[in-house]
């Protein structure tokens, strides 16, 4: 399985690529991540398990590909999402009726353009709705096999690292150590410990199991963290990392095997 980037290609090259092969749409956020990481922490971290997984895949091309082998044509992320949530301290915010009709535009581009299998990989949990809607919507409406999927959701199994109870989170120990192994020169250490905030939000801790409650002012509350990200640590978040690219590079390979 090939790579190459869209804009890198000339149209030609982008018609020909879309007879076989699938398009890969990263989508990210501008968005506040308390004090320590930047507002881009969503966008960078899913371009990163994206550029990790089509590194895993591309060390697995033949040296003579046949010519029938799917290639992966990487879009460049669409680094705006839905963050509402986080206008309260800053952030650059598509309202979901925005976001979803950007990404029905993508998607009709890309078949416009000669594709007809599409991946959708999004970086922060507040698109993760709008993406799958949009991806279910699109293909009612199109010749298309299309498929979402949020990177922290795949894992290869071989390494969690620790600490599944927060992940993803927000700018805390997870995205935090992740980070630190990305990106180390956009962290502002050191990171300081979270005040622990009671009473807990509900968006993290509903009263009952499935429910989903969300209440007004809670992100202002908790200063924008959901948890203490001052033991973060980037070996941990390199092995974390490493784990979503081999699950995602999984992923790609099960969707082309069953997409043909």
């Amino acid at each position: 399985m090939s790579q190459s980037r869209l804009t890198e290609l000339t149209w030609r090259e982008v018609r020909r690529a879309g007879e076989q092969g699938i398009a890969l749409l990263p989508i990210g956020s501008q968005e506040q991540h308390a004090a320590h990481l930047p507002m881009g922490t969503d966008t960078l971290l899913v371009e990163e398990v994206v550029d990790r997984a089509l590194a895993l895949l591309d060390q697995e091309t033949p040296a003579s590909p046949e010519p029938s082998a799917a290639e992966v044509v990487r879009l460049p992320a669409l680094p705006f999402g839905h963050s509402p949530h986080h206008l309260f301290a800053a952030a650059v915010s598509l309202s979901a009726a925005t976001l979803g009709a950007v990404l029905d535009d993508v998607l009709d581009s890309l078949v416009t353009s000669g594709y007809r299998r599409i991946m959708v990989v999004n970086g922060h949990g507040g698109n993760d709705e709008i993406m799958r809607l949009a991806v279910k919507r699109f293909a009612l409406r199109a010749r298309v096999t299309v498929a979402a999927c949020s990177y922290w959701t795949l894992t290869a199994g071989e390494d969690e690292a620790g600490r599944p109870d927060v992940t993803p989170g927000h700018a805390g120990w997870f995205e935090t150590s992740l980070m630190l192994a990305a990106r180390p020169a956009l962290v502002r250490t050191p990171v300081p410990a979270r005040t622990p905030v009671e009473p807990p939000p509900l968006f993290d801790h509903p009263p009952h199991p499935g429910l989903t409650v969300e209440r007004h002012g809670e992100w202002e509350r908790v200063d924008g963290s959901t948890d203490d990200a001052s033991g973060a640590d980037a070996d941990r978040g390199g092995r974390l990392l490493d784990d979503r690219a081999r699950g995602l590079a999984r992923a790609i390979r099960a969707f082309d095997a069953a997409s043909r």
